[in-house]
């Protein structure tokens, strides 16, 4: 039996993973490469979406203090 050397499409497995003004890109939990992200660029998220400073911030609404109902139960799950 030999061995043949062939490619493999894993465009759709790539996670990337913004980092000191670069995108590092990985592939499951090896990293694979990075993309510089040039000063000045122009992220386009959706409108829930903002980015800051290499960060990339979600707008959600979460109640201002948990329901008693889930604070107040034993390990087991019994509330």
């Amino acid at each position: 039996m030999t061995l043949e050397p062939k490619k493999l499409d894993v465009t759709d497995r790539i996670v990337g993973k913004i980092k000191n003004n670069e995108i590092q890109l990985y592939l499951e939990n090896e990293q694979i490469g990075m993309m510089v992200i040039p000063e000045g660029y122009d992220l386009k998220l959706e409108h829930h979406f903002e980015s800051n400073n290499n960060k990339i911030y979600q707008h959600v609404s979460m109640p201002s203090e948990p329901e008693p109902r889930y604070t107040d139960c034993d390990e087991g799950g019994w509330c």
